[in-house]
């Protein structure tokens, strides 16, 4: 186990100095240049390789006792949307907010905070890692995107879940997606509750997402739809979500 973890550690440090040598002192211009993208995505395809050789398809990350519960939790990313909808639903505790899940699926629906918790829900205690550098343990509470999956069906072709937000970073909208292994995983939830209540508009109310094998950037916040894709090259710049398209890599496995 030692060698398979010491490997691991080894891949990993390897694909993320790549990057970051390339990426250092480096604007999105840079990053979008061909001779880059293409060195960047060769080191994430080694990067999600390893991952997926040296740990099991479904382990879990660790969970942790009440007790191990930041003081406080640092909210990550945006923390206030600008965008008037969004205003004006949080102005009603989202009692008007609804999920829309479309595109590859067989039976596409709008879903309700109330609707979202009639459905089953998981409880865990886990880290957030933030690609900055800090980390925070927090208590979330939410429906498995999993079971929300097989209400509504997943055609065969689809790949990819897409989590489209309400946030605006600049000037684009705040997107990320992941793959179907990764949405099926058992700690993968559609939170709504932090700590024990609703989430604040700070932490991404009404809905958002965990996978907690990633990074917090893959964790998209103040999520309004989600859509099954074969591919996401016609998305945004192409490469799976905001940050990604400023050179962050798509898979960002811990």
């Amino acid at each position: 186990m030692t060698e398979r973890l010491d490997r691991r550690g080894f891949g990993l440090r390897l694909t993320a100095g790549l990057a970051s040598l390339l990426l250092s002192g480096c604007g999105d211009e840079v990053s979008e240049r061909p001779w880059v993208r293409h060195l960047l995505d060769k080191a994430e395809d080694m990067n999600y390789w390893l991952q997926r050789q040296l740990l099991p398809h479904h382990a879990l990350a660790r969970e942790y006792d009440e007790a191990d519960l930041s003081p406080q939790f640092r909210a990550n990313g945006s923390t206030d949307p600008e965008d008037e909808d969004y205003r004006r639903l949080a102005a009603n505790d989202f009692a008007d907010w609804r999920l829309e899940v479309a595109g590859l699926v067989e039976r596409p629906q709008r879903f309700s905070l109330a609707d979202l918790r009639t459905l089953p829900s998981r409880t865990q205690i886990t880290r957030h890692d933030c690609v900055e550098g800090w980390s925070c343990i927090g208590k979330w509470t939410g429906t498995p995107l999993a079971a929300l999956l097989q209400r509504v069906g997943v055609r065969p072709e689809a790949r990819f879940v897409m989590f489209h937000c309400a946030d605006t970073i600049s000037v684009d909208r705040y997107y990320e997606s992941i793959g179907l292994g990764d949405a099926f995983h058992p700690q993968t939830i559609l939170a709504y509750d932090m700590n024990g209540a609703p989430l604040s508009v700070a932490h991404g109310a009404p809905l958002r997402v965990r996978v907690e094998r990633q990074l917090g950037y893959k964790m998209a916040k103040y999520v309004m739809a989600i859509e099954l894709v074969e591919s996401f090259s016609h998305i945004g710049r192409g490469h799976g979500g905001f940050w990604e398209d400023r050179g962050y890599e798509w898979y960002a496995g811990i």
